[in-house]
């Protein structure tokens, strides 16, 4: 009897060997997952930086011609207009969505206006009218700039101060001299007026070091009798910075 057991245990043992091995093949193959790729971080357009650049645009405004030259005169005014071009250089800081900088800028400037008038003093004619030409040929600007970024977008507004290099000539129609006057010594003259500067802008990041924008100033003498003028600009700016 123990011999017959011991051959029947023998033989169960074999056929569960040679089955186990048919089972596990027929199980289907655990999948391999491969581990998920790594995302890049989203790049973060930087505003920081020093940075140079080109403006132009086209300007307006209107200027009192003889008080360039002497404030004896009572107020007269004649519109002008004209092109702008010159450069630029700045330098800016960034954090967060906040954006606080420098800018200073100077340009020529083709500002011209003309008309023909009679000038006053304390209310009275003089004798003949006067043909006037006044531009601005020159100007410039120091400027703070805040702002609010939005990646490659910049939003700003911007204020400071503005010098403008204003002239004046003039001719009589009458012949009558400058001298005759009696407060002028000549036809002619030129000031340096300072005043100030207001504006604000949009500008967009093409790549991480050059942008471009588009601003508006209003540019002011301290009296604004004496000179203003509204500006478009569009600008080309190269930052050493970035992202």
């Amino acid at each position: 009897m123990n011999k017959g057991f011991a051959l029947t245990t023998v033989a169960l043992a074999a056929f569960v060997g040679a089955v186990h091995p048919v089972a596990a093949a027929d199980l289907p193959t655990r999948p391999a997952y491969a581990p998920a790729p790594m995302m890049s971080p989203t790049p973060v357009y930087n505003w920081t930086g020093i940075y140079v650049g080109l403006n132009g645009g086209y300007g307006w405004g209107s200027q009192d011609p003889l008080n360039i030259i002497t404030n004896r005169f009572d107020n007269a005014s004649l519109g002008f207009s004209g092109g702008v071009f010159g450069g630029t250089a700045g330098a800016q800081i960034q954090s967060g969505h906040v954006v606080i900088g420098f800018e200073a800028d100077l340009d020529w400037a083709g500002l011209k206006g003309s008309g023909t008038f009679v000038p006053s003093i304390g209310g009275g004619p003089l004798a003949t009218a006067i043909t006037a030409s006044t531009n601005i040929d020159w100007e410039a600007t120091a400027r703070v700039r805040v702002g609010y970024a939005e990646q490659n977008w910049l939003f700003y507004g911007t204020g400071g101060f503005a010098v403008l290099g204003a002239k004046t000539s003039f001719t009589t129609a009458s012949g009558i001299t400058c001298g005759a006057f009696g407060v002028l010594s000549n036809c002619s003259g030129a000031s340096k007026q300072i005043g100030a500067a207001l504006g604000a802008g949009v500008e967009y990041g093409i790549t991480p070091n050059v942008s471009a924008k588009l601003e508006y100033l209003y540019l002011t003498a301290v009296s604004l009798d004496v000179s203003h003028h509204s500006e478009i600009r569009f600008g080309v700016n190269y930052r050493f910075g970035g992202m």
